[in-house]
């Protein structure tokens, strides 16, 4: 097809894939520019239950989760000890209904300053973005999403390389013209739509069917989570456990010793200390028998990242998985992740991935203006169709290809590439 033609079937179904996904981008968007700044929201919204109030050394691990189930009348499952000594330490409590609860705890008489539900507000804000609180159904809705949304980036950028008059950066002409809000939309597009496309490819790994996909196919390469010596098929880290492992581990069998619970907190830190473990340090207890100790060091940096599993019965260690034991398709993944959130590079990091957040409201800010100004006669449509029509096969055959790849997204993509045709012939008829 000759490149007119081109260009409008390239700008008509980035029309379509803006219209499809733009409202999830934008709550995905809000909600992750939110848990980028999830330490100065909690300090905020939490006040001083995130702050020691007492001073001294902290008392032993035990006593302080000894102190914790009598204040709470709960079961400790696990004890977070900060990497700031002026911070107050996190202890996770089973309560006797089922529900779980996080209580802010002054480590020098285990006393409780305060709790909140389950993770609290950046948990229940982690789950909005990830639409894990609407269950199945919203994690399969973000992956679709994802997958349009970089259709929405190729094609963004197809459309804005530089031809003719167009310029890769410009801003023309004042508000009132469509030419000034085409180079807005443009310009923005170009600025932020290489973070929107790492984030739509990184956030992927997290969905619920091609990020399972992925973590098999990965695993069954060799290239992924150190195998567990020892494992029960079983047994798996529960839910909470698993929020303190890295994302390649989440899903693995867990090395099992099969013993009685027999050794303490206290003990399991001192084991973990000889390993490198000196700072911040997260320990889940045993939560069945035989199962084993887990110690994770809370990092920012992925290279850092550590798990130790012990045996409850005699303190010997299981497993020490590190960065370098991950394969390569792990560590890939793993880099991917902690970038996404902003984390891997420090406060660069965080802030290009809120450039992108707010880029989104830019960007849809400005579709918005583009499709009311060339809206005729007072009605609203899509960009025209590419003549001749024949010319759509070049572009479909590369969304297909994408959905391939990401077949949620590409079961979207034949629906719409259907209802595109049925469109054409009764526009025929």
């Amino acid at each position: 097809m000759d490149s007119r033609s081109f260009y409008r079937t390239v700008w008509r179904w980035h029309f379509y894939a803006g219209l499809i996904v733009m409202p999830v981008l934008l709550w995905l968007a809000t909600t992750g520019a939110l848990y980028l700044y999830k330490p100065e929201i909690e300090r905020a919204y939490y006040g001083g239950w995130t702050q020691r109030h007492l001073a001294g050394p902290p008392v032993s691990l035990a006593q302080i989760a000894r102190n914790v189930e009598i204040q709470t009348h709960g079961k400790v499952t696990r004890i977070e000890r900060p990497a700031d000594p002026g911070e107050s330490w996190r202890v996770g409590v089973a309560m006797p209904d089922g529900a779980k609860r996080t209580a802010f705890v002054d480590p020098a008489m285990g006393l409780v300053l305060g709790s909140m539900n389950g993770g609290g507000l950046m948990e229940t804000v982690k789950e909005l973005h990830s639409l894990a609180i609407t269950g199945p159904v919203g994690n399969r809705l973000v992956e679709i999403v994802a997958g349009w949304a970089i259709l929405l980036c190729i094609t963004g950028f197809i459309l804005w390389w530089p031809r003719g008059t167009n310029r890769a950066l410009a801003l023309r002409g004042s508000p009132r013209h469509r030419r000034f809000w085409r180079d807005f939309h443009a310009s923005i597009g170009a600025l932020v739509g290489g973070v929107l496309l790492f984030l739509a490819l990184t956030g992927m790994p997290w969905s619920g069917v091609w990020g399972g996909w992925l973590r098999d196919g990965v695993n069954a390469a060799g290239l992924g989570r150190p195998a567990a010596p020892v494992p029960s098929a079983s047994e798996h880290a529960d839910h909470e456990t698993t929020q303190t492992l890295p994302w390649s581990m989440r899903d693995g069998a867990m090395p099992m010793a099969h013993h009685a619970h027999a050794i303490g907190p206290d003990r399991v830190a001192a084991i973990a200390a000889g390993r490198g473990m000196v700072g911040a340090l997260s320990l889940s207890f045993p939560k069945a028998p035989g199962a084993p100790w887990v110690a994770t060091v809370p990092v920012t940096r992925v290279q850092d990242s550590h798990v130790l599993f012990v045996d409850p019965a005699d303190g010997r260690i299981l497993q020490d998985a590190r960065f370098a034991d991950f394969g390569a398709g792990a560590q890939g993944i793993e880099w991917g992740i902690y970038t996404h959130q902003g984390q891997q590079y420090g406060e660069i990091n965080r802030l290009i991935m809120l450039a992108g957040c707010v880029g989104i409201w830019l960007l849809a800010a400005s579709s918005l203006m583009l499709w009311w100004q060339r809206r005729r006669d007072g009605r609203l449509s899509a960009p025209p169709r590419a003549v001749p029509e024949h010319g759509m096969k070049g572009v479909a055959t590369a969304m297909l290809a994408i959905g391939a790849l990401f077949p949620l997204t590409g079961a979207t993509m034949v629906v719409a590439l259907v209802g595109e045709k049925l469109l054409r012939k009764d526009a025929a008829a």
